[in-house]
């Protein structure tokens, strides 16, 4: 009677483990994440870098008009 209450508690208490080790997500084999490969770069360094993004043309911006803050206002009222 005693083995048989043994045997059944060491499966129970084995199957316990088994389950809280799954669901903690610990594995036996560790997974490796693959590294991005950056694109190579043109020879040149920073110096060319720059050069290259100060002669690339940029579209204009678009104007928006500007309320005048309040002392602006005042200052025109009194010029006026």
């Amino acid at each position: 009677m005693a083995g048989v209450i043994e045997e059944f508690v060491s499966g129970v208490v084995s199957s316990a483990l088994k389950e809280v080790l799954n669901k903690s997500g610990v594995r036996g084999t560790k997974t490796r994440r693959t590294r991005r490969r950056t694109s190579k770069t043109k020879s040149g360094g920073i110096l060319a870098d720059i050069v290259e993004a100060a002669l690339k043309p940029r579209p204009a911006r678009k104007q928006v008009s500007r309320r005048r803050t309040a002392a602006a206002r005042s200052k025109q009222r009194s010029r006026a």
